[in-house]
């Protein structure tokens, strides 16, 4: 699920560090085996002679190359987060996708980072396997998700509801206004049978693509986001999504620690407050 994609971006190589950050601070985390998608699967939202060009290293992928592993990892990547939503819909409370590289991914092209789009694929995936009548995409990257927005409207989705907070390209000054209606807005996906919820940690105010939260405002975020959720009985699966600051040493220390507090929050909402 992971790869070497020679990118700025650390998301290819991000889930097995999260996890073991995870790991070693101790959350009660209960890592779960899954399949891959397949080709018919990944052509529910992406047009099937790109899927087939990227997957043979033929058409480049959201980093920009043709690497035989980032090929490799996609099947996972998007995998990942359809078992994430399958398993929040059985335990009706949540799952995690340690992945990110979705939401610019359009129907037949790669960019920013991303190459095919697990949040589509995920939804169509469980609609075609009459799981879900509605899904919700609560999308708080700090970037607009175009690529999902494009999907949608080439297949006309009405039954999938799209939030992309980086629509409106919010600034720190927006950042606590915006955080006293989210519970409002979550409570909009009310329809929905499962949150596919992007938490991005590029939202920081320092990072380099992003900007608008500091720590402690993203993770009321996540627990605003975790808590109503909770109350309102509909399941969520998170993912990574974006961030791309580093430390000293080039190290993606700065982005582990946001995500470690996201999931302190969803241990805090459906773990310890149990």
């Amino acid at each position: 699920m992971a790869a070497n994609a020679g990118s700025f971006a650390p998301s290819a190589g991000k889930p097995p560090l999260a996890v073991a950050d995870w790991r070693a601070h101790g959350f009660p985390i209960d890592v779960r085996s899954f399949t891959p998608v397949d080709e018919d699967t990944l052509v529910l939202a992406h047009d099937p002679a790109f899927v087939r060009g990227v997957l043979r290293g033929e058409i480049a992928n959201g980093f920009g190359n043709k690497r035989a592993e980032v090929a490799a990892s996609l099947c996972h990547t998007t995998g990942a987060m359809l078992a994430a939503a399958e398993e929040a819909l059985l335990n009706r409370r949540v799952a995690c996708a340690p992945v990110s590289g979705f939401h610019h991914a359009g129907f037949a092209q790669a960019e920013g980072f991303c190459t095919f789009n697990g949040l589509m694929v995920t939804a169509l995936a469980l609609r075609r396997d009459d799981k879900v009548s509605h899904v919700g995409i609560l999308d708080l990257d700090q970037h607009l998700g175009d690529g999902t927005d494009a999907i949608m409207q080439k297949l006309g989705t009405s039954w999938i509801r799209h939030h992309s907070s980086g629509r409106d390209h919010p600034g720190p000054e927006e950042a606590e206004g915006y955080l006293a209606r989210l519970a409002v807005l979550v409570r909009e996906f009310g329809d929905c049978d499962v949150l596919l919820y992007q938490a991005g940690a590029d939202a920081h105010v320092k990072d380099p693509l992003g900007g608008w939260m500091t720590d402690e405002q993203l993770a009321r975020r996540d627990g605003i986001v975790f808590e109503t959720a909770a109350e309102m009985g509909l399941p969520v699966a998170w993912n990574l999504a974006g961030g791309y600051q580093t430390d000293a040493h080039g190290g993606i220390g700065p982005v582990l620690a946001i995500h470690r507090r996201t999931m302190q929050e969803c241990v805090a909402v459906h773990v310890e407050a149990r």
